[in-house]
């Protein structure tokens, strides 16, 4: 969730006694759990050396590795994600980073004979979405408003508003939109409650 402060700075207001307002504080009183849950995250990642954003939503992921090597931007979602921080990863503005999703910034040197990692940063543009159980590996730059599909293994950068899907990952014939003005956070129960 974003935080307390920035959703009651900017939550909807409505007559005292209407329906309206009884139905606004009746949804944020059953999603304030998960409120609260998100925001401990938040906290603790930051206290830790992460750089998030005040309304970046982060999900229930498991982010092993120096913390001061994640940057999440403003109104970016992470689902339940899984990141590997050997190196820096770099989320940007109003990304959507899916359930099962895995970002992984090191892996090992097949040429070694010791076998040792091989680290590179993940880049990851404004309005990109990695869609569920993608897979992004380490020194790809996944450009703005570019889409990876499900199941994905991206290996290699990809271009500003490409879509590409498959194993291992190839651009498909289609481009997105470059008129791209959504919140990916906007469409959690728990921030309607507050914003909508």
């Amino acid at each position: 969730m974003a935080t307390i402060s920035y959703l009651w700075k900017n939550r909807s207001k409505f007559a005292f006694g209407s329906k309206a307002f009884f139905a606004s504080w009746a949804k944020r009183l059953l999603t304030f759990k998960t409120l609260v849950y998100r925001n401990r995250v938040r906290n603790l990642l930051v206290k830790k050396g992460a750089t998030v954003a005040d309304t970046a939503e982060i999900g229930d992921v498991k982010i092993e590795g120096n913390k001061k090597n994640l940057t999440i931007g403003e109104f970016s979602f992470l689902g339940k994600v899984e990141v590997a921080l050997h190196e820096s990863i770099t989320i940007g503005n109003y990304v959507c980073i899916n359930d099962g999703a895995i970002l992984l910034s090191a892996s090992h040197d097949l040429q070694d004979p010791l076998w040792r990692h091989k680290k590179s940063p993940i880049t990851i543009c404004d309005y990109a979405w990695i869609a569920t159980n993608a897979i992004i590996l380490p020194g790809v730059t996944i450009g703005k408003g570019a889409v990876v599909g499900a199941g994905a293994v991206v290996s290699r950068s990809v271009g500003d508003y490409e879509i590409v899907a498959g194993n291992p990952a190839k651009v498909i014939n289609k481009k997105r939109t470059e008129d791209l003005r959504y919140n990916p956070c906007e469409f959690l129960a728990a921030n309607m409650a507050w914003l909508k």
